[in-house]
C-alpha cells in the first residue's frame, strides 16, 4: 500500500505537568518493520500506547492505517494486533482455548476462528501443543503463541513490546524468523526493544528516543553511518603503565570513551590506529578492531547511566 501505516506530527503526551512525549515526528511505511529504541523513561512506551489507542494524545496529530486516533479508535483497534511484554496468557486453559476466547473478543466467527487458529498454530510450529495447558509451554512457545493470538483477526499492523525479552538465543531467533515471515506477508511491524542486535536484524527503519524526544530516525545502517565512527578500537583493561602512551594515541581518534573496563577509540582509520596501540606492547588479546554498531549510537546519544 502507498499509504503509510503510521504518521505522527508534533505528537505530545503529558501526564499532569510531566511531558512524556514532546512533539515527536515520524512516519512508518506500510509492510515494514519500524523500531522504537530508547532508555527507560524515553517516551517510547507512551508513544506505542497512543498508536494502540489506549491513551489519547495531548496534542498534535497521529494517524494509524489512515485514521485519526482521536476520531476512530474503535476502527483502528480492529486493524491492529498488540503483543505486550508481559505474558498475559490464561495459564489454566489450553492453547486452543486461549485462541478461541481471544477470537470471540475480536468478533471472529467460531468456524473462521477455528480455521484461522489451525493456520496460525502451524505457522508458529505449535500444532502439536494445541490441547496443552499454557503452563506446559516454554517461554519461547508462549511468545510465539502471543503472536498467533494477536494475528487471529488478521490485523494489518502488529505492535510488539519487547517481543523476545527473557528468551534464550535459539527461541529469540525463531521468533525473529516468524516476524520476518509476517512482514513478507504484508503485515507492518512496530516494535520496542532493548536488544540492539534485534533492532539491527529486524528493523527497516527506527527512531531513538530520549527524554520524550526523537534524537534520530532512519534505517539502522544509515543511523550508524551518520551518528558514529565506522570503526572502533577497543582496549580491554589497559595496564596502568601503558595509559600515558595510550592517551597520546587517543589524540588521533575522533572520539574516546574511557569506561571502567575498557577504552573505546572511535575512528575512520581503524587499522593504523590498531597498529599503534598494539605497538605499545599491550597483550594482543586485549586489543581488537570492530565496526561501529547501533549500540555505539544508542549509548553515545542517550548516555551510559542507568535509568529506572
Amino acid at each position: 500500500m502507498d499509504r503509510p501505516a503510521v504518521v505522527a506530527r508534533d505528537l505530545k503526551k503529558s501526564y499532569g505537568r510531566f511531558p512524556a512525549v514532546k512533539g515527536v515526528n515520524f512516519t512508518v511505511p506500510s509492510q515494514t518493520c519500524f523500531g522504537f529504541l530508547g532508555p527507560n523513561g524515553a517516551g517510547k512506551t507512551t508513544t506505542m500506547r497512543m498508536i494502540a489507542c489506549t491513551v489519547p494524545p495531548t496534542s498534535g496529530t497521529l494517524e494509524v492505517a489512515g485514521l485519526d486516533v482521536t476520531h476512530d479508535p474503535r476502527e483502528i483497534k480492529s486493524r491492529i494486533g498488540v503483543i505486550q511484554q508481559e505474558d498475559n496468557l490464561d495459564e489454566e486453559i489450553s492453547v486452543i482455548d486461549n485462541l478461541m476466547i481471544h477470537a470471540r473478543y475480536q468478533g471472529v466467527p467460531r468456524k473462521q476462528a477455528l480455521e484461522r487458529a489451525a493456520e496460525l498454530l502451524e505457522f508458529i510450529a505449535l500444532t502439536d501443543k494445541r490441547d496443552r495447558e499454557i503452563r506446559e509451554l516454554s517461554g519461547g512457545m508462549k511468545r510465539r503463541l502471543m503472536i498467533a493470538r494477536a494475528m487471529l483477526h488478521d490485523p494489518e499492523l502488529l505492535i510488539l513490546d519487547e517481543p523476545t525479552t527473557g528468551l534464550d538465543p535459539q527461541a529469540r531467533h525463531l521468533v525473529w524468523e516468524k516476524l520476518r515471515e509476517l512482514k513478507r506477508s504484508g503485515v507492518t511491524l512496530l516494535l520496542t526493544t532493548h536488544y540492539m542486535e534485534e533492532a539491527s536484524q529486524l528493523c527497516d527503519s527506527l527512531v531513538i528516543m530520549h527524554l520524550g524526544e526523537v534524537l534520530v530516525e532512519g534505517p539502522p545502517r544509515d543511523v550508524i553511518a551518520t551518528c558514529t565512527s565506522p570503526e572502533v578500537v577497543e582496549v580491554f583493561e589497559p595496564p596502568e603503565q601503558f595509559q600515558q602512551q595510550l592517551d597520546e594515541i587517543c589524540a588521533l581518534a575522533d572520539l574516546v570513551e574511557k569506561l571502567p573496563d575498557r577504552w573505546l577509540l572511535y575512528t575512520k582509520e581503524g587499522e593504523p590506529l590498531l597498529a599503534k596501540v598494539r605497538s605499545l606492547g599491550i597483550d594482543a588479546g586485549s586489543v581488537w578492531l570492530r565496526g561501529g554498531t547501533l549500540e555505539d549510537v544508542f549509548l553515545n546519544l542517550t548516555g551510559r547511566g542507568l535509568r529506572e
